[in-house]
C-alpha cells in the first residue's frame, strides 16, 4: 500500500502547473471554492481558468463548505474529480453524490472521540473520509491518537497542520495525507521548494516500503 497524498489550498496557475508537472506529483490537489475567509479561497472566474490546466495524474478536488444550489450549478461542469464537503450531513451529501455523479470526500472536524465515531453515519455516501481539525482555515492541529481505531482498510485521509518532518509517522496506517499551510511562506504563498520537498520526501518513503 503505497502512501498518498493531497496538497490543499492551490490557488495560482505558476504553483498548479508546477505540481501537476513534478516527477512524483500528489494524487490529489485540492482548490477552495466557496469559502472566502480562507486566504486560499479562489473565486469562480479564477477557478475556471485554474481548471484548464491539464492535471495530468492528479485528481482535481473541490473543497466546499456547506454548499449552495448556486455554487454547486456553477461549478457542475468543471473537471473536478471530488468534491471534498464540510458541514453537509450524510442525506445532503449523498443528494450531492448522485445529482452531480461525482466523488464525494466527507469531511469530519475533530477534537474528541465523539467526533470521530461521525463517519459511520456516512457509510455507504463518501469515496473518501477525511478527518481534520476544527480550524478549517487556520491550519489547526488535533489528536492524532483518536483515529488509532479506525478500521484500517477505510478509505481515508489526514489533515490538520501536518508538517513534512509528519508524513513518516503515517506510513503504516493507511491514511492519505492532506498538507496545506505547511507547504507556505511566510506570506502564506505556496513554496515551490517545500512542496518540491514534500513530494519527494512521499516518493522516497514508497520507495522504501514497496
Amino acid at each position: 500500500m503505497i502512501l498518498k497524498s493531497k496538497i490543499c489550498g492551490v490557488s495560482d496557475s505558476k504553483t498548479l502547473n508546477y505540481i501537476v508537472s513534478h516527477n512524483h506529483s500528489p494524487q490529489f490537489v485540492g482548490f477552495i471554492v466557496n469559502y472566502p475567509k480562507s486566504k486560499r479561497y479562489v473565486d469562480i472566474q479564477k477557478l475556471k481558468e485554474l481548471m484548464k490546466i491539464e492535471k495530468k495524474n492528479s485528481f482535481y478536488v473541490a473543497v466546499l463548505v456547506n454548499p449552495d444550489q448556486i455554487i454547486l450549478d456553477k461549478i457542475k461542469d468543471l473537471p473536478f474529480d471530488y468534491y471534498q464537503l464540510y458541514d453537509v450531513d450524510p442525506k445532503r451529501s449523498k443528494e450531492i453524490k448522485n445529482r452531480y455523479n461525482i466523488k464525494i470526500i466527507s469531511a469530519l472536524t475533530i477534537s474528541n472521540q465523539q467526533d470521530v465515531n461521525q463517519y459511520e453515519k456516512y457509510s455507504g455516501v463518501f469515496d473518501i473520509i477525511l478527518f481534520d481539525s476544527k480550524g478549517y482555515h487556520n491550519s489547526e492541529s488535533f489528536d492524532h491518537n483518536l483515529l488509532d481505531k479506525i478500521p484500517r482498510e477505510l478509505n481515508k485521509m489526514i489533515a490538520g497542520n501536518i508538517q513534512i518532518n509528519d508524513v513518516s509517522n503515517f506510513i503504516n496506517k493507511n491514511f492519505i495525507i492532506d498538507i496545506s499551510g505547511a507547504l507556505e511562506d511566510q506570506n502564506g504563498n505556496k513554496d515551490v521548494n517545500k512542496i518540491d520537498s514534500f513530494l519527494n520526501t512521499v516518493y522516497n518513503i514508497n520507495l522504501k516500503i514497496k
